[in-house]
C-alpha cells in the first residue's frame, strides 16, 4: 500500500524545502528568485509531508482568468509540480493534484490549465491534452517586405506605452477561448517595477492609436547562426501587421533566424511564411473543469447556438462534478443544471475537457473511450458542449 501523506497548504516557513525540492526536479541552477521566499498574491502553493513531516511533493495553483468567447473565467492554472523521487509512483502527486482542486473549487474557481512535462499522470487526474503551444522558427529574409505605410507610425516603444500594449493584448485575446486574461494580483505582483519586456518593444500606430506591437530580444553575435527571439507580435489590423512583418525582416543581415510563438489565424500569422516554419519547440497544454457548472455558465456562447442535452459525468478527483447534467444553451448563455436518473450519454471528465475546449468532436471523444452511450445514440448531440471554437494558449506558466 502506498505510504500516506498530508497535503496542505504551504506557509513562508516551508518554502526553503519547497524550493530545494523543485531545484532538484527541474535541474534549476542554485540562483533563487526572490519570489520563492515569500507568500505571493493569487498564488496558492500546496505541498505534500510524509509521516514524518518531510515535504515530498509540491504543486502550485496560480489564480489566473481566461477568456472564453469575451467573458474571463476564473482559473486554476497548475505549475511547479514536483514529488521527491523517494516518493515517486506512491500516490504523492494524486493526493496533491486533489487537494490542490478542492482548494480551487472553494476559492471560485472554474478551469484548469497545465503544461506536463508527462501526460500519464495528469490524465489518471482528469486532465487532457487540448493543444499546443509552438515555437518556431523562420529564415528572417524570407519575412515579407513592403513599403511603410504613410498613414501609420512606427516607433520604439518606452514603459509609458505598456497599458495600451496591455490594452491591445485584451483585444486580440477577449473573443478567443482559453488565453490568459493577464489581470489580477498575481500579474499585478510581477509587474511592479518591471521595465520594458525583453530588448526592445516596436509599437504600430494609426492617428495615436495602438494597433500592433513586438517584443523582442537580440540574442548574441551576428553570424550564421543569431537568433532574433520575438516574445510577441500581435496586431489588430492587417496594415499593422505588415509594418511589424517589415521591421522585424529588416533584421535579416545579422540575425537570419527569427523565432516566434505564432498565434493561429491572427493578424500577423498572416502575412508570415508558415509554409516554412520549423518547430523549435512543442509544449503540449492540458485542460480540465474544476467546476463543471461553473465552467458552463461563466463563459461566453455563440449567439446563434441553441440546444439541450442530458449527460452523465463521472469525475472520481472532484466528486461535486459527478452526476448527471443537462446542459442548456441559447442566447450567449449556457447552464448546467443536475437532474434524475441515468442519461445516455456518459462522459469522462477528460471527454468533457476535449469536448469544452474544442479540442474533439463528440464522436471522436466516443472513439476514445471517454464518452459511452446506449445503442442507437447519437454521440454528436454532446458537440453542444464543444461549440465555439478551440481553445489556445499564448502564455506558458
Amino acid at each position: 500500500m502506498p505510504d500516506p501523506v498530508h497535503v496542505r497548504e504551504l506557509t513562508t516557513d516551508d518554502l526553503d524545502a519547497a524550493w530545494e525540492l523543485g531545484r532538484v526536479a527541474f535541474g534549476a541552477t542554485s540562483e533563487r528568485a526572490a519570489s520563492t521566499t515569500v507568500a505571493v498574491p493569487g498564488m496558492s502553493r500546496y505541498g505534500a509531508f510524509d509521516d514524518s513531516g518531510r515535504l515530498v511533493g509540491k504543486a502550485v495553483d496560480l489564480h489566473h482568468d481566461q477568456w472564453w468567447s469575451g467573458r474571463a473565467v476564473p482559473a486554476a492554472d497548475v505549475a511547479g509540480v514536483a514529488v521527491a523521487p523517494e516518493a515517486r509512483g506512491r500516490g504523492v502527486g494524486r493526493a496533491m493534484l486533489t487537494g490542490l482542486l478542492r482548494g480551487a473549487y472553494e476559492r471560485g474557481a472554474a478551469v484548469s490549465a497545465l503544461y506536463p512535462t508527462v501526460a500519464a499522470p495528469y490524465r489518471a487526474c482528469g486532465w487532457e491534452a487540448a493543444g499546443v503551444l509552438r515555437t518556431v522558427d523562420l529564415a528572417t529574409a524570407a519575412l515579407p517586405r513592403h513599403r511603410p505605410s504613410p498613414d501609420l507610425t512606427v516607433r520604439a516603444g518606452a514603459v509609458a506605452d505598456l497599458p495600451a500594449v496591455a490594452d491591445l493584448y485584451e483585444r486580440v485575446a477577449r473573443y478567443r477561448n482559453g488565453m490568459l486574461t493577464r489581470r489580477g494580483e498575481l500579474f499585478d505582483f510581477f509587474a511592479a517595477d518591471r521595465g520594458l519586456p525583453g530588448d526592445g518593444l516596436t509599437l504600430v500606430e494609426d492617428d495615436g492609436d495602438l494597433v500592433g506591437y513586438a517584443t523582442w530580444q537580440r540574442g548574441r553575435g551576428y553570424g550564421a547562426d543569431s537568433v532574433l527571439t520575438v516574445d510577441e507580435a500581435l496586431a489588430v489590423t492587417a496594415g499593422a501587421a505588415r509594418e511589424l512583418a517589415g521591421v522585424l525582416g529588416s533584421w535579416a543581415s545579422v540575425a537570419p533566424t527569427l523565432r516566434l510563438c505564432p498565434l493561429d489565424g491572427d493578424a500577423v500569422s498572416t502575412v508570415l511564411p508558415l509554409e516554412a516554419a520549423r518547430d523549435h519547440e512543442r509544449d503540449l497544454w492540458m485542460h480540465r473543469p474544476v467546476d463543471v457548472a461553473r465552467a458552463v455558465s461563466a463563459r461566453g456562447w455563440p449567439a446563434h447556438t441553441r440546444g439541450v442535452v442530458d449527460f452523465g459525468l463521472t469525475d472520481t478527483l472532484a466528486e461535486w462534478n459527478t452526476g448527471t447534467w443537462r446542459l442548456t444553451v441559447a442566447d450567449g448563455d449556457a447552464e448546467l443544471t443536475r437532474v434524475g436518473g441515468e442519461a445516455d450519454l456518459r462522459l469522462d471528465v477528460r471527454g468533457f475537457a476535449l469536448l469544452y475546449a474544442g479540442a474533439a468532436r463528440a464522436r471522436s471523444v466516443s472513439q476514445a473511450g471517454l464518452l459511452h452511450h446506449s445503442a442507437g445514440v447519437d454521440p454528436a448531440a454532446l458537440d453542444l458542449l464543444g461549440a465555439g471554437g478551440p481553445a489556445q494558449l499564448l502564455d506558458y506558466f
